[in-house]
């Protein structure tokens, strides 16, 4: 099938990828010029594990290519996708849509011959709504169907989750959508894939509510994990012993500095703001934003504890910057509440990401080392954000010999109490004794 894919960010570059990859033309559309020639050129803009190679691949066969011109891409597509960005408003919250209702007054003035428009990006409930008013304004002759298909893809392991989904949903109002949407999805019948075909409405909600319920999930945890602390309870164990029921499962039961990226804070704010217009708050959603906003930033107060309650003129070592693991995301990541507060405190940061070029820009008076052995050089105290594989192994007797006190904050736990204390660090982590 001829699909067009209007925006190059990360959905919308890993979608119109991984559909290359199943055998569709796929042609990927974006403003930015810049951008889109750094594209054919092979140079891939975020990084994702795999995503390099699966562009180049998919360019190479012919099934890929990179446009700013929408005209021709759009004329001929059976599907067009909106994957632009659904930021928080500045100032209240809501979801910024104005990018989302721009993309549907130009593929308005150029669709020919029924088209499905589909919103990949993620909307507020009724957002497929106004776009099918958009176009029909514009274009009173058109023949298309609006579709809301979210898209649930975890930064780091995007590609495996676009092939291997645990489900696809599709929300349509229209029957002729369903068989566009079902052959684009084919290739996913043979992994017995559940594709949940519902009403729109419904659909743009599923995703709100599931990153609602997983961010409640991880706000859960931490919460208990500061009950573990209080009575001397291990929180791992808690969570093991929890996950191990069916009914609640043991993902995102890791306990740490609360959660951020690109979905979870500015959804849960979203889902706030449309909850509270329609007249039937989500307390529980609200709460969970609350807490995780004070929870990251009170991380600087442990760092304070393990150096006996004052930082002033003490150098931290930072060892993990992006929000997780295998992604240069840096939207709402914890470091940035938890470095800022470190400073306030009087302390001095040297830090390490092994992909946070864009910590460069948004933090202050950092000093930005190379590599983890040259932040924790000297350090007062080193303390862990981002749980890289590469800091899961270190050798510790070397860290021990460069810092100038052996103090290490864990806010991920990836490493065992026992083994810290017998390397004889003064050691803290979340939920722990």
């Amino acid at each position: 099938m001829r699909v067009a894919m209007i925006g190059t960010g990360y959905v919308g570059l890993v979608s119109g990828a991984c559909f290359a990859d199943f055998g569709h033309d796929v042609v990927c559309i974006d403003k930015d010029a810049g951008k889109i020639e750094r594209l054919k050129a092979g140079e891939i803009p975020i990084f994702e594990p795999g995503l390099e190679d699966l562009v180049a691949r998919n360019v190479r066969e012919g099934r890929l290519s990179f446009t700013v011109e929408a005209d021709a891409a759009v004329r001929g597509a059976d599907a067009v996708f909106i994957a632009v960005g659904t930021p928080s408003r500045r100032g209240d919250g809501y979801a910024d849509l104005s990018y989302v209702y721009a993309a549907a007054e130009e593929i308005a003035h150029l669709i020919d011959g029924f088209t499905v428009v589909v919103t990949k990006s993620t909307v507020p409930v009724g957002t497929g709504d106004e776009i099918e008013a958009i176009i029909r304004k514009a274009r009173p002759d058109a023949q298309f169907a609006v579709v809301s298909n979210p898209e649930f893809l975890r930064e780091g392991a995007a590609i495996e989750d676009f092939k291997r989904p645990d489900r696809v949903v599709v929300g349509v109002e229209d029957d002729r959508a369903r068989p566009v949407m079902t052959e684009l999805y084919r290739p996913l019948y043979l992994n017995e894939t559940p594709i949940l075909f519902t009403d729109r409405r419904t659909s743009e909600l599923i995703k709100y509510a599931a990153n609602a319920f997983l961010a409640l999930k991880i706000t859960f945890i931490n919460e208990i994990a500061d009950l573990c602390e209080a009575v001397g309870a291990d929180v791992q164990q808690v969570a093991r012993g929890i996950g191990l029921d069916k009914r609640i499962g043991n993902k995102f039961l890791n306990a740490g500095p609360g959660y951020g990226g690109s979905c979870f804070p500015k959804d849960t704010i979203a889902l706030v703001r449309t909850a509270q217009d329609a007249g039937a708050p989500v307390r529980l959603i609200e709460t969970t934003v609350s807490i995780n906003d004070a929870r990251k930033k009170a991380m600087a107060g442990k760092v304070a504890d393990a150096v006996d309650g004052d930082l002033t003129g003490k150098v931290i070592g930072v060892l993990g910057l992006t929000f997780k693991p295998n992604t240069d995301d840096m939207r709402d990541a914890p470091a940035l509440d938890i470095v800022p507060a470190l400073q306030a405190m009087g302390a001095t940061i040297q830090a390490y990401d092994p992909e946070g070029h864009e910590a460069r820009q948004m933090l202050r008076d950092v000093d930005f080392k190379d590599g983890p052995y040259d932040a924790v050089e000297g350090a007062d105290a080193v303390v862990i954000i981002t749980e890289w594989d590469q800091f899961r192994a270190l050798d510790l007797d070397r860290m021990k010999l460069l810092m100038r006190s052996p103090n290490v904050v864990d806010l991920r736990n990836i490493y065992r109490p026992e083994d810290m204390r017998a390397r004889g660090f003064r050691y803290s982590s979340i939920g722990r004794a």
